[in-house]
C-alpha cells in the first residue's frame, strides 16, 4: 500500500520558500510528488527548469484564461517543443474564468478550444480552470475534446455538475477550500464524487487549508485536504491517500 500523497496542482514557482525547504516539508509529510501548472508565457522556462531539476516534480504547459491574448502560433509551436520533455505531463491550467473579467469571453473560449486541440495532438491530459463558467467549460470540452483525459482543478461546481462531469469520464480535484466551515457545497461534492475520479491538490500558494488558512499554502498541506475528505466520507486517511495517489499516477502517467 502506498499511503503517500500527490499534490496535483501547486504553483511552486510562486511560493516564497526555497525549493529545498518545500521538498523537505513534503518529505516530512509523505507528499511524494507535485505538479506545477502553467499560467503565463514568461514563467514556462522557470517551471520546466524546476521540474527537470527534481525527480518528483512535474510540469504542465498552457495559458491561464486571463493570459489567453498572448496565445500565438509561435507560442503553440513552443508548447509542442516543450512537450517533448518527459517532465511535461498535461496541458493546463486552461479553461474559462468569468469571475475577474468578462470583457473577452469569446477570446477565452477560442483559446480554450485551441489548447484542447493541442492536448489532443500531444496526447496529453487536460487540466481545467473553471471559475463561474461551468456550462461553457462543459459544452466546449464535450464538443472539442477528442482523446484527452480531463481533470477539473479546484472544483467549484455543485454535486449535480460533478455528476455530469463524471458521466463524461472526467476527474475532480479538490483542494483546501473543502476544509473551510462555509464550504457546504464542496463538502457534499467530496462526499459523493466517485473515488475512482477523485484527486487532491493545494493550488499553493493560494487557498490554504485549515489550520493554516490565511498563510501561504504549500504542497505539504495537501494532507489536510486528505484528512478532511476522509472524515467526510467515514474513511481512513490511508484509504484516501492510496486511492487519490493511484488516480493521479495513472491520470498523469507519473
Amino acid at each position: 500500500m502506498k499511503q503517500y500523497l500527490i499534490d496535483t496542482h501547486s504553483h511552486i514557482d510562486m511560493i516564497e520558500k526555497p525549493i529545498d525547504e518545500i521538498l523537505s516539508e513534503m518529505a516530512n509529510n509523505n507528499v511524494k510528488k507535485v505538479i506545477i501548472p502553467a499560467v503565463e508565457e514568461k514563467t514556462l522556462d522557470k517551471i520546466l527548469k524546476i521540474a527537470e531539476q527534481h525527480s518528483n516534480i512535474y510540469a504542465m504547459i498552457g495559458l491561464y484564461p486571463s493570459e489567453i491574448k498572448s496565445l500565438t502560433e509561435d507560442l503553440e509551436t513552443r508548447f509542442q517543443n516543450l512537450a517533448k520533455s518527459k517532465k511535461v505531463v498535461a496541458v493546463g491550467e486552461i479553461g474559462l474564468d468569468y469571475y475577474w473579467d468578462k470583457s473577452f469571453v469569446e477570446e477565452q473560449k477560442q483559446g480554450f478550444i485551441k489548447q484542447i486541440k493541442l492536448a489532443n495532438k500531444l496526447e496529453l491530459p487536460i487540466v481545467v480552470h473553471d471559475r463561474e463558467a461551468h456550462k461553457d467549460c462543459f459544452d466546449i470540452l464535450k464538443e472539442h475534446n477528442k482523446n484527452s483525459k480531463v481533470l477539473f482543478h479546484c472544483f467549484s461546481g455543485s454535486v449535480e455538475f460533478m455528476k455530469e462531469c463524471v458521466k463524461q469520464g472526467w476527474y475532480i480535484a479538490i483542494g483546501g477550500v473543502v476544509t473551510f466551515k462555509n464550504a457546504v457545497k464542496l463538502k457534499e461534492v467530496a462526499k459523493e464524487v466517485p473515488l475512482d475520479k477523485l484527486m487532491l491538490e493545494t493550488d499553493a500558494p493560494y487557498l490554504t487549508p485549515v489550520p493554516y488558512r490565511g498563510k501561504e499554502n504549500q504542497p505539504s498541506y495537501v494532507k489536510y485536504v486528505a484528512e478532511e475528505i476522509a472524515n467526510l466520507r467515514g474513511m481512513t486517511f490511508a484509504e484516501i491517500a492510496n486511492i487519490t495517489t493511484q488516480n493521479a499516477e495513472e491520470f498523469f502517467n507519473i
